[in-house]
C-alpha cells in the first residue's frame, strides 16, 4: 500500500536541461485540428521536432472553443494537446496564404493533415502533389476511414462503433459503451507518429519519403488484438464482460468494505496464493477452479465467492495482503488521486509551464523517459498566430511586404470549405 499514495518516495524525474532531443532539427508542418492530428504532432514535438501549426485566421483549431472549462479564455482541451508547437495563422482560401503554406510544406521534413479526404488534393497539399516537388517529404494523412472513403464522416464516437470496440466495452447487461477518452483519435495519432518515425529512419537510408494513410477505424481494429483473435478462432463475436477479463479468471474489479480495488490473477500459481491471501484454502483446493480454463467455465460460481469475502475488509487491508502474497492488485483512483500519487509524481507525469494568457498551467508529462529525464515543455501551447511573422521570416525568408500579403485573409464568400474541416472529434 505504501506505493499507492502519500508523499513521493524519491525526487521527480528532471524536466530541465538535457542532450538534444531525438527529433531536434526535424521540421513538421501541422495542418490538423481537434485531437488525432494534434496528438500525433504533440508526440513529435515532445521528441524535439519543430512543429509549425497552421491555423485559420480568427478561428484557429476548432478545439480552441471547446469548453468549458476555460483558463483565462483558453480552452483546456486545446491546451492539453498543443504544447511544443508554433502557431502560424494563414488563410488557405487566400492565394498568398495558400502559397505560403505550400512553401512551408516543401520546406518541411514531415506534413501531417487531417482534412476531409479530397480536400488536401483540391488545395494542392496532398502527398502526390507535394512529393512530386519534394520526393523526400514524409506526408501523413489521418482520417476516419481512410483516404479511399471520402464520404464517411470520421468521428471518434462513430469509429468506436464501426470498429467493434463498443461491442466489447461495458457490462454484459448494459448497452455498448464507448471508452472514457476518445481512444480512436488518440491511437490514430499514435500510430501516425509511429509510421512517421519509421519513415524518418528509412529516409536516412534511402533518401526517399513516404505517403502515410492512417484511419481511426483501422487503429481501433488494431487494438482489438486478443479479442479479434478469439473471434478468428471461434467465429463467435466476443461479448461484453464489464470489468472482468474475457480469458483470465479472476481478473477484474471487486468491492471492498470502503471502495473498489482491481485484482489481476494471471496464473494458476497466483490463484493459489490469492486464495491463501483471502484465507480461503477451500477455493484453492476446489477442482472446479484448479486451472484458468476451468475457472473460465466456473466464472459464475467463483466470482461471487470472491466478492463475498472481499467486501468484509478495507481496501488497504486487501492491498497489503495481496502485496505480501505477490498478487497484482491496486486501488481505483480518480484523477486527483492519480496525479497526486507517487506513481505519477515520481515519474514527472504532471508538469507545469507558464502560458502567455492562461498563466501557470499543468500538463500531462511525456510517457517516455529519455536518459532518466522527462521530455521538456520547450514551448507552451501557442496563442492563435503567435509565431506567424517569426515562422515566415525564419523558414521562408519573407520580408514585411510578403508577410503582409500572406497574412491577409481572403474576402468572405460564404463557403465553409477553406480546408479546415477536420475528420475527427472529441
Amino acid at each position: 500500500m505504501r506505493e499507492w499514495g502519500g508523499m513521493p518516495s524519491k525526487p521527480e524525474l528532471a524536466e530541465g536541461d538535457q542532450q538534444p532531443l531525438p527529433l531536434a532539427g526535424v521540421r513538421v508542418l501541422d495542418l490538423t485540428h481537434a485531437l488525432a492530428g494534434p496528438y500525433c504532432t504533440l508526440l513529435l514535438g515532445d521528441l524535439g521536432a519543430d512543429v509549425i501549426k497552421v491555423e485559420a485566421p480568427g478561428i484557429g483549431d476548432q478545439s480552441r472553443v471547446w469548453g468549458p472549462p476555460f483558463i483565462s479564455g483558453e480552452s483546456s482541451y486545446f491546451l492539453s494537446v498543443n504544447r511544443n508547437k508554433r502557431s502560424a495563422s494563414l488563410d488557405l482560401k487566400s492565394e498568398a496564404g495558400l502559397r505560403a503554406v505550400t512553401a512551408l510544406a516543401l520546406a518541411s521534413d514531415v506534413v501531417v493533415e487531417n482534412f476531409k479526404p479530397g480536400t488536401a488534393a483540391r488545395l494542392g497539399l496532398d502527398a502526390d502533389t507535394l512529393r512530386a516537388s519534394q520526393p523526400d517529404l514524409i506526408h501523413a494523412s489521418i482520417s476516419g476511414f481512410g483516404q479511399n472513403r471520402p464520404t464517411l464522416a470520421g468521428y471518434d464516437q462513430i469509429a468506436q462503433g464501426t470498429s467493434g470496440l463498443m461491442s466489447v466495452t461495458g457490462t454484459a447487461d448494459g448497452p455498448p459503451t464507448k471508452v472514457g477518452v476518445p481512444v480512436g483519435d488518440i491511437t490514430a495519432g499514435m500510430f501516425a507518429a509511429h509510421a512517421i518515425l519509421a519513415a524518418l529512419v528509412e529516409r536516412n537510408r534511402t533518401g526517399s519519403g513516404r505517403t502515410i494513410d492512417v484511419a481511426l477505424n483501422d487503429s481501433l481494429l488494431a487494438l482489438l488484438t486478443y479479442q479479434a483473435g478469439r473471434f478468428f478462432a471461434s467465429g463467435e463475436p466476443p461479448s461484453r464482460t464489464g470489468n472482468g477479463h474475457a480469458t483470465i479468471v479472476p481478473y477484474g474489479t471487486f468491492e471492498a468494505a470502503d471502495g473498489f480495488i482491481n485484482v489481476a490473477v494471471g496464473s494458476d500459481a497466483q490463484f493459489r496464493r490469492f486464495c491463501d491471501a483471502m484465507e480461503a484454502p477451500e477455493l484453492g483446493a476446489d477442482p472446479r477452479f484448479e486451472t484458468n480454463a476451468q475457472r473460465q467455465v466456473a466464472r459464475a460460481e467463483l466470482i461471487p465467492e470472491i466478492q463475498r469475502r472481499v467486501r468484509h475488509r478495507s481496501r488497504r487491508d486487501w492491498l497489503e495482503r495481496f502485496e505480501a502474497h505477490g498478487i497484482p492488485a491496486g486501488p481505483i483512483f480518480d484523477m486527483a488521486e492519480a496525479f497526486s500519487s507517487p506513481l505519477a509524481t515520481d515519474r514527472a507525469m504532471r508538469l507545469e509551464v507558464d502560458h502567455p494568457t492562461a498563466g501557470r498551467i499543468s500538463q500531462v508529462g511525456a510517457p517516455w523517459k529519455l536518459d532518466g529525464r522527462s521530455s521538456p515543455i520547450r514551448l507552451p501551447p501557442p496563442t492563435l498566430g503567435e509565431h506567424t511573422t517569426e515562422v515566415l521570416r525564419e523558414v521562408l525568408g519573407y520580408d514585411d511586404a510578403l508577410i503582409l500579403a500572406a497574412t491577409a485573409s481572403a474576402p468572405a464568400d460564404g463557403s465553409s470549405e477553406p480546408g479546415w474541416r477536420p475528420v475527427e472529434s472529441a
